[in-house]
């Protein structure tokens, strides 16, 4: 099964039943599939994605992540910008939002603040899911301290052994039980061949690695899920990846495929940050 992490919500807010795969047994507490509970505030250029219109109030219309990588500029996943996914072009999603400094989805911490305008990448494709970024600007400025720092081409963090942390509000199981708070797993960027051999093409997907990376443990257990689409990747403090796609979540010899953020400097032709 080849999970598309926003498309599985928007399935399931329109009444779809969605057939999900088991994942590896993960340990009692976890999150985000193997994971950990997380505070916003340890990570605030960590958001939230939302529409009420089209995923409802439950989980206060969120459908995907997002990363702040300026005070007005948010990076996420183009496939979450996807027509099929909002059920309209995002220009036409007049209450998309991105919630900033709230850990629980339900609270009335942190600012939903709208999104003044949308770009997403005309080189994505959809088959391979390269180039799967997109980046949304806000309406208003969000706090200095809630940006981070991207990586850039060469930077030590992108080699292969890192530790790194993703961040979402998506599915904690594999089986559709999404996070109502933010949580976050550990995570090892793969080497290049790895994922290669994991993904090299078919109904399953193509690991390219000029254009992505992969984060995961040989043995599963830990990685994003639905839900967490467009989120963070972190390592030594810097942001390497978007949550992009993977075959189920958490499962042995499958790890998760993240944008690779160098190429998306490269792309936009921003410096590094």
């Amino acid at each position: 099964m080849r999970r598309r992490l926003a498309r599985a919500l928007a399935l399931a807010a329109a009444g779809t039943v969605i057939p999900l795969a088991s994942a590896v047994p993960t340990a009692a507490d976890s999150i985000v599939v193997g994971g950990f509970p997380a505070d916003v505030v340890d990570s605030p250029w960590t958001v939230a994605l939302a529409s009420r219109d089209r995923f409802g109030g439950t989980r206060a219309g969120q459908f995907c992540g997002g990363v702040a990588v300026g005070r007005t500029t948010v990076l996420t996943a183009a496939h979450c910008m996807d027509e099929e996914v909002l059920g309209a072009p995002p220009d036409h999603v007049h209450d998309l939002r991105v919630i900033t400094g709230r850990t629980e989805l339900l609270s009335e911490h942190g600012r939903e603040i709208a999104v003044r305008d949308t770009w997403v990448n005309p080189g994505y494709d959809g088959v391979t899911n390269s180039g799967d970024f997109a980046v949304l600007t806000l309406a208003e400025p969000l706090p200095a301290g809630s940006v981070i720092a991207m990586a850039g081409t060469g930077d030590p963090a992108y080699r292969a052994g890192t530790t790194a942390t993703v961040y979402g509000w998506g599915d904690t199981t594999g089986s559709g039980a999404y996070a109502g708070s933010l949580h976050a797993a550990r995570v090892r960027v793969q080497p290049d061949a790895l994922c290669e051999n994991a993904y090299p093409g078919g109904s399953v997907g193509t690991y390219r690695a000029g254009t992505m990376l992969c984060a995961g443990e040989t043995a599963g257990g830990r990685d994003a899920c639905q839900g967490d689409s467009g989120g963070p990747l972190v390592a030594q403090g810097r942001l390497i990846g978007l949550v992009s796609w993977g075959a189920g979540c958490g499962w042995a010899g499958s790890p998760g495929v993240y944008t690779r953020v160098s190429e998306i400097l490269r792309t936009l032709g921003w410096t590094r940050a």
